[in-house]
């Protein structure tokens, strides 16, 4: 049944103490809401409209059950005769008139008693039933105006005292509500455009693992061959190259000999903020601990002896190249690591353990950019590359028996150039190495733990999978990507050879029980599954940990999108909070169209947007689907520059433009952020993203989505500032058991 509510109802005659304004709510509750079908209210009443169902006022959705219309009664007009009524939403077809008599709403309650309003549609024997509820208030004329100045500057109805959105006298937008889906067009096929370097198809993930340099210094194979083996081989999401070998220009953490340190007034200036920090004294040519959080301004040192500051810290290269190139939290971790860890704990190995077909290279390939977008020096090696560019692709099942000594020797020797290669590249300045291979026995994980001792820290990650029907579709998967069949033009002969294979190493496989090991057990489908965990410490190694524990192959679109064109957009402002403009609506009412086709049989999908009016506005129209704010998707905070115009800054502060120009990655405006700062907290949404099994709408900002494009393609840091992610255009990522790959709708010129 419906209820009401007033909190004064004594008000509703003779004046008002104050002069306030009777301040009325109206809301609709259906928890089976048909989208199709639009609550409107109309009624002979000045403030409802009238009798006339083309006049209706459109309610607003307030949450996936929920509908409301809010108003201000004139004193003089207190007696409402209304109806409620739903009208289609993309067709002309006959409103439908809720069932009953007319409803009296007088001071803000309504007259007898409180009833739910009953919808019986044409041709169904269902009646829709939607529960009915009256909020009254009271709005001082100071309120009042305050929300009337703020809707005539913005086009939109603002908040006043914590209440809903106040809406004054606003007429339905009948071009939308009245079915103007005919025009806009809804063929997504018309929309698509070309991703950057597009990829013409789905490539293999081992293909995308380092190159065995070993092999090429040995001469071992041509150029041509190291083309067609992935060296410069394209992403399913369009990135070029596969080589992630940043050289490190600007020094993230620079640390020294902890137990030299002590107090002194030597002071570290921050140009881009404009303060000053403590400095730890170098004495006797020690290096001090000093930790670059982001700032793009030079680091200007001064000690106490000197009479001017320098920017040349001249450290070792040792030093330099022991710290990841990441930020904050990161780099304290770093910093923890270097003063209280043994030193082969500053680099680590992840040796991949597990039978084929079990989603080990997978695995490896999405740890691998997780590692790579926070900011860690990270490669993935991959024997079976190796194995491949060494003795060939053709070779059968017997190469695999542990009977076959030759076979045995061979895979070995490829086992241990890959270790060799990911030790010196660690030795000059790599943080995280990925091993991939089966390493199915004892005696293999001894060989590679002993060539690691001293070296770096080794973390064995078993992958164990019991599901049938997953491991066919791996093994099938196989036969179709992998090169080891490319050459096979009969695909029986090949999945029989394959499951041989898989026989081969089943006999002597040996589950981890030694040294430190994270074990997946089931955890493919996201659905159920485990970890277990052994020996495992560290900051590092604990972020693995919860990323695999969060991370699965079910295969979902991901789409990101800005939020339509705004005024700071069309002024040529940066940061701020204004609301859309023409164009940006228009793109609202088209997304969400493209949304509903899109996503039509995906009614457990959700829209995510920021928290800024412009992306809430954007998403909007967009009905059927729950919708999170998340604060961690608002754009990069400008600080004092919030609101200005790039040509302004470069007027008024023209050392912050040129900082921000030399390296849009670290610079962070003066009291705002950093591009490194928007990464670090969007963490938790990307380990959302990756949780979710269901499609997911991120409605967000350039720098933010910048940033979220980045994981997923996998781009160095340093192209972040720089990746084409323009207005009114959907990027979808497609994740799923073959990798990630992109699509792009342009839905407007």
């Amino acid at each position: 049944m419906g209820t009401s509510a007033s909190k004064n109802p004594d008000s509703s005659h003779g004046g008002r103490e104050g002069g306030g304004q009777l301040y009325v709510s109206l809301k609709m509750e259906n928890f089976k809401i048909r989208g199709d079908l639009t609550p409107h209210v109309y009624g002979s009443g000045p403030i409802i409209g009238s009798w006339d169902s083309s006049k209706a006022l459109s309610m607003e959705r307030e949450s996936a059950s929920m509908w409301e219309l809010s108003f201000v009664v004139p004193s003089n007009h207190e007696t409402l005769d209304f109806k409620f009524l739903l009208k289609p939403k993309y067709s002309n077809s006959p409103c439908v008139v809720e069932e009953g008599p007319n409803r009296l709403l007088t001071g803000g309650t309504l007259e007898g008693d409180a009833r739910s309003a009953l919808f019986k549609l044409s041709g169904d024997e269902d009646v829709l039933e939607y529960k009915v509820f009256i909020k009254a208030d009271i709005v001082s004329p100071f309120d009042l105006a305050a929300s009337w100045r703020a809707y005539q500057e913005n086009l939109q109805p603002s908040r006043v005292r914590g209440i809903p959105d106040v809406t004054i006298n606003v007429a339905p937008d009948a071009g939308f509500e009245n079915g103007s889906a005919a025009s806009l067009e809804l063929d997504l096929e018309h929309y698509v455009v070309p991703a950057p370097t597009a990829s013409s198809g789905v490539v293999y993930a081992a293909n995308l693992a380092e190159t065995p340099r070993s092999l090429v210094h040995a001469g071992v194979f041509s150029k041509s061959d190291i083309s067609s083996s992935g060296w410069h081989s394209s992403s399913q999401t369009g990135v070029v190259s596969t080589d992630h070998a940043n050289s490190k220009k600007d020094i993230e953490v620079i640390i020294g000999d902890s137990t030299k340190f002590f107090t002194a007034s030597g002071m570290v200036e921050s140009k881009s903020v404009g303060t000053f920090s403590p400095l730890q004294k170098q004495q006797d040519g020690q290096r001090g601990l000093f930790v670059d959080r982001g700032v793009g301004s030079p680091r200007l040192v001064k000690s106490a002896s000197a009479s001017a500051f320098t920017s040349d810290l001249n450290l070792d290269s040792e030093a330099k190249k022991d710290m990841p190139a990441a930020a904050g939290a990161v780099a304290a971790a770093a910093i923890a690591d270097q003063m209280l860890g043994p030193k082969e704990d500053r680099r680590l190995a992840i040796v991949l353990v597990g039978l084929p077909a079990r989603g080990k290279t997978f695995t490896a390939a999405k740890l691998t950019r997780y590692l790579r977008w926070l900011g860690h020096e990270t490669k993935h090696f991959n024997v079976g590359k190796y194995r491949r560019l060494k003795h060939g692709t053709n070779q059968s099942a017997d190469f695999f028996r542990a009977d076959n000594p030759e076979g045995l020797e061979a895979r070995n020797e490829v086992a241990a150039l890959a270790m060799d290669d990911m030790l010196a590249w660690m030795q000059e300045g790599g943080q995280v190495g990925i091993f991939d291979a089966t390493n199915s026995t004892r005696k293999r994980r001894n060989m590679l733990i002993k060539m690691a001792e001293g070296k770096c820290k080794i973390i064995f990650l078993e992958t164990i999978c019991n599901d049938e029907r997953i491991i066919e579709r791996n093994i099938r998967l196989k036969i179709q990507q992998s090169p080891d069949y490319a050459e096979e033009p009969d695909y029986e002969a090949g999945l029989r050879d394959f499951k041989e294979r898989l026989a081969n190493y089943e006999k002597v496989y040996e589950p981890v029980e030694e040294g430190s090991y994270i074990k997946m057990i089931d955890m493919v489908s996201g659905q159920g599954g485990q970890i277990q965990v052994n020996n495992i410490s560290g900051y590092l190694p604990g972020r693995i940990v919860f990323f695999l524990v969060n991370t699965h192959l079910t295969p979902r679109p991901i789409l990101l999108t800005r939020h339509g064109e705004s005024l700071d957009n069309v002024r040529g402002r940066i940061g701020g909070d204004t609301v859309l403009s023409e164009a940006g609506e228009l793109y609202a009412k088209k997304l969400a169209n493209f949304v509903e086709k899109r996503l039509k049989s995906e009614r457990t999908a959700s829209i995510w947007t920021s928290t800024l009016q412009r992306t809430i506005l954007t998403a909007s129209p967009i009905v059927g689907f729950p919708k999170i704010q998340w604060r961690a998707l608002d754009e990069i905070y400008a600080g004092v520059c919030d609101g200005m115009s790039y040509e302004e800054i470069k007027r008024n502060m023209p050392e912050e433009y040129e900082s921000r120009k030399k390296d849009k990655l670290r610079y962070r405006y003066p009291r705002g952020e950093s591009y490194l700062d928007v990464i670090q907290r969007l963490e938790p949404v990307i380990i959302e993203l990756e949780r979710q099994r269901a499609p997911v709408v991120v409605i967000s900002h350039q720098a933010v989505l910048r940033a979220l494009y980045a994981y997923f393609a996998d781009r160095p840091l340093k192209e972040i500032p720089h990746i084409e992610v323009p207005l009114h255009t959907i990027i979808e990522i497609q994740m799923g058991v073959t990798g990630v790959q992109e699509k792009r709708y342009k839905l407007m010129d």
